[in-house]
């Protein structure tokens, strides 16, 4: 947003803003026309907050129609020319202003009466997921009442879009006028008040518009794999897991209470730590060391976080009275230590994240005082599971220091504004972090498949955020890039898979009015440019630094970014005129006026590149199936049931009428620790008379040794161990193994479940029309003949692991001239047979091949033992009670 702003009398014709979003990148455009309506010559100025992740890609401006174009050059080559031209105006600057997340553009112009000018200004950003949401910004003050005032925000997401709003956050005035229109991948939002409606009052010429626009959006994520969008050349990658337990904490929380945290500082941290205090579960430890110059810890040890601890611990922060010195680098110390100790000791799981929370408002003066040393000492006893994440309170702090130790170890920093809402802050960035879902997630491609790969490797992955991957796609015969992705979760080990076409994409984005064609490769660009960035602010030596300086300006320049290594250039069409646009250094204080030349530091997101990542794409494991053997029992469709005698060399098919809901036990096996339990659905019922044909809807196999169950459905997969359930769908290939428990995802066709590498049960999806008047989506179930059952084996099949003795004889013409009919003699019973064929589904999925079988009637009495009834069960876990 923003606005010109005028000195003396100039007429404001319009004011439009355009954002287009695609694939989460962002391209604004602001666009102002301005008269000089008064009797002499005046300066007119044009002034935009925009975010401070965003880089300026252009900005023109047409005085009386000429035209003055904007180019992206290094720093140095602008200023030269720059100082060679005398510019008509001030040089344009870009000045941090003292809110939050912007920073302004101004630009100034001298214009005799009667003129007229136009300005605009463009800029790029990548959104970025925080708490469950995509969150775009607008900063509107147009600082008068404009004719022509309108914001469009399009938004064009390919996987679809879960949920789009407009907060409304410029307050009661505007409510419910941004209009909002969403179809399934596209959304518009469209801000458009009358001059009338702008107006502060009734009759004032004051405009109300004064503050920050925002819509907030979600995507549809069909699978835990990410999504894949591959255009123009280029790829991104983004994987945003949910339905994931969260992995347990260790947390000590390192708070600064020298002298100058007195007052509102204290009161505002205090009051965030009673929030977040309150987030601890019984699963997660922690501790608190308050310092000033002196240190001190409220436990030396880490504790869990039980009510009675918690409730002890808020106590003794509320009495904490802040005075003196500040000693940070004792303070990391101590807190090291204590993680140190407690993971030596045992006491903290292998699998939980630990971290450093620190909390502080100014320069160490007390002990080491050399930044420097403190970042040397702490990189020295900073273990690489750690994590480091600071605070900066106020503006007396170092906030490029606070920034540079967290992002070296493995963190984040964030600025939080002294002010009434300090504590609201503090609590969003801890919730940011405080729920870690996985840790060591790598994503990769095949060998030769792409190039020129962002940091690929992360070490860890919270709720509600996103991690993104980009790279440029080399040229090849495949039509498709694969992409794979491992991680690990509380007690899980994944491995996912997903895919894109080269060409979809484009296609689509062909057919989009508003959509932001060049999203993938700029959005390479920009992830590429913020890595470098943050690798410069790290570089250990003056070489170093120089190569990485060269790349950014490569990069920064093709791309068009004004970044703090490059300017932008003005000028007008013969270069008569020159001004220059730039990018500051952070002041300490947020002052504004023009910016001194120089660069800035962007504010990281969590996962910038740190300096322990090696950046190579090893190809991937490649998942060789591992087929299943000839000889197997299958139950499919209206459970018909396979069962197949190997050493008779002989299927027996019976059925089993039952009702819907039923649970039926196919394997019960305690020696082994095995149950294999599949529930009945019904289909979809036509007629009152009509029998309900029965399937099976949901097959769950439990492991009792490790308490692990799997429960296959014909919408996902569930995986379940008494504390902790995850939950995948059927959109993606993925592998999943936990304790001695692997379940494999085959992408819409099959998961295949094997226990402790003896039992295997295979599960095959049938999904059919939405709109069947009577079927429904079932699963179909192979069971390998070759499992090591136990000899406690039993159930519907599982009794079928101690082969019977089986005889057929007295082949005869039944009743059904095509069908033969037999005697069998088994378990001492003597059955008629009819010869008959099943279908299996493996090879092909739609028409099946034949299996030839007898067919044994009155589901399967006398071949099974007992009535099928008794292989009714309660649960899905349920064991068969024995004896039958």
């Amino acid at each position: 947003g923003g606005g010109p702003f005028l000195i003396h009398t100039g007429n404001f014709k319009s004011y439009k803003v355009e954002s287009r979003i695609t694939s989460r990148f962002c391209h604004t455009t602001v666009k102002s026309s301005v008269v000089n309506s008064g009797p002499n010559a005046q300066s007119i100025g044009f002034n935009v907050q925009i975010p401070k992740r965003a880089f300026i890609t252009n900005f023109t401006m047409n005085v009386n129609g000429i035209m003055f174009v904007g180019s992206v050059k290094e720093k140095t080559v602008a200023r030269n020319l720059y100082a060679q031209a005398r510019a008509r105006g001030k040089a344009a600057g870009l000045v941090r202003a003292n809110s939050q997340d912007m920073e302004t553009f101004k630009t100034e112009v001298h214009v005799p009466p009667g003129s007229k000018i136009e300005f605009e200004l463009h800029y790029q950003e990548m959104m970025q997921r925080k708490l469950g949401f995509y969150e775009h910004s607008l900063y509107l003050q147009p600082g008068r009442l404009v004719p022509q005032f309108q914001v469009d925000v399009y938004i064009y997401e390919p996987s679809g879009i879960a949920s789009v709003e407009t907060p409304n956050t410029l307050g009661e005035h505007f409510s419910g006028m941004a209009k909002l229109t969403s179809s399934k991948d596209k959304a518009h939002v469209v801000f458009k008040p009358s001059l009338q409606q702008q107006r502060k009052c009734e009759n004032c010429t004051t405009s109300a518009i004064d503050g920050i626009f925002t819509v907030k959006y979600d995507v549809l994520r069909d699978s835990n794999a990410g999504e894949l969008h591959v255009s123009d050349g280029h790829f991104v990658h983004f994987f945003a897991p949910a339905n994931l337990s969260p992995l347990p904490k260790n947390i000590v929380f390192v708070i600064d209470v020298s002298g100058s945290m007195w007052g509102v500082k204290m009161k505002q941290t205090v009051e965030a730590m009673q929030t977040i205090l309150d987030d601890l579960t019984m699963d997660d430890y922690f501790s608190i060391v308050d310092f000033n110059h002196n240190v001190r810890c409220w436990s030396e040890e880490l504790v869990p976080g039980s009510t009675i601890q918690v409730a002890e611990a808020k106590k003794y922060i509320q009495n904490i009275k802040p005075n003196g010195g500040t000693n940070i680098n004792e303070a990391l110390m101590r807190a090291v230590q204590m993680l140190v100790k407690a993971s030596n000791q045992g006491m903290i799981d292998p699998r939980s994240v630990s971290m450093i929370m620190l909390v502080s408002d100014g320069d160490p003066t007390v002990g080491e005082i050399k930044l420097s040393a403190i970042q040397k000492n702490l990189k020295k006893v900073m273990r690489e599971e750690f994590s480091l994440f600071s605070l900066g309170i106020g503006f007396d702090v170092d906030y490029d220091f606070l920034e540079r130790i967290a992002m070296e170890n493995r963190g984040a920093a964030q600025r939080i504004y002294t002010s009434h809402d300090a504590s609201d802050q503090i609590r969003r960035f801890y919730s940011q972090v405080s729920s870690p879902l996985l840790r060591k997630i790598t994503v990769q491609f095949p060998e030769d498949s792409v190039s020129d790969v962002t940091q690929n490797h992360f070490d860890k992955y919270f709720s509600g955020s996103e991690l993104v991957v980009a790279g440029k796609v080399l040229p090849s015969e495949s039509t498709t890039l694969n992409s794979f992705t491992t991680a690990f979760a509380d007690r899980l080990d994944l491995s996912l898979q997903t895919e894109a076409d080269y060409l979809e994409l484009d296609a689509a984005l062909a057919q989009q009015q508003h959509a932001f064609t060049g999203f993938a490769r700029q959005m390479w660009a920009y992830i590429t440019v913020n890595q470098l960035l943050a690798e410069r602010s790290l570089a250990p030596t003056a070489g170093k630094k120089r190569k990485i300086t060269q790349r950014i300006l490569t990069l920064a320049v093709e791309h068009q970014f004004v970044t703090p290594l490059t300017a932008l250039l003005v000028e007008s069409e013969e270069a008569k005129e020159r001004l220059l646009a730039d990018s500051p250094k952070d002041p300490k204080q947020g002052g504004s006026g023009m910016a001194a030349l120089g660069g800035r530091t962007p504010v990281q997101m969590v996962h910038s590149i740190p300096p322990w990542v090696q950046m190579t794409t090893p190809a991937p494991p490649s998942h060789a199936e591992r087929p299943l053997p000839d000889h197997i029992t299958i139950v499919e469709n209206d459970p018909h049931f396979i069962v197949h005698l190997p050493k008779n060399n002989m299927d027996v098919c019976f059925n089993i009428d039952s009702e819907p809901g039923h649970i039926l036990n196919l394997v019960s096996d305690p020696g082994a620790g095995v149950v294999v339990n599949g529930q009945l659905v019904g289909s979809k019922r036509v007629e009152e008379k009509e029998k309900v044909n029965t399937y099976f809807g949901i097959i769950s196999v439990f492991y009792q040794p490790d308490g692990i169950r799997v429960s296959v459905s014909t919408d996902r997969i569930d995986l379940t161990d008494g504390r902790n359930n995850h939950s995948f769908t059927w959109g993606a290939t993925a592998d999943i193994t936990q304790d001695r428990v692997k379940v494999s995802i085959v992408k819409d066709s099959k998961v295949m479940v094997t226990v402790d590498d003896k039992i295997t049960v295979m599960v095959l999806l049938h999904r059919v029309w939405k709109k069947h008047p009577t079927h429904v989506d079932y699963l179909g179930l192979y069971i390998p003949s070759n499992n090591q059952y136990s000899s406690q084996a039993h159930g519907l099949i599982g009794q079928f692991g101690q082969e019977p003795e089986v005889r057929v004889f007295n082949l005869h013409q039944g009743a059904d001239p095509l069908k033969k009919e037999a005697t069998m003699e088994v378990k001492g019973n003597k059955l008629v047979v009819t010869r008959g064929w099943q279908k299996d589904y493996r090879r092909d999925n739609k028409r099946g091949s034949d299996v030839f079988c007898w067919f044994i009637h009155n589901s399967g009495k006398g071949f099974i033992d007992g009535h099928y009834t008794n292989y009714l069960v309660p649960r899905l876990d349920s064991f068969l009670p024995l004896p039958l």
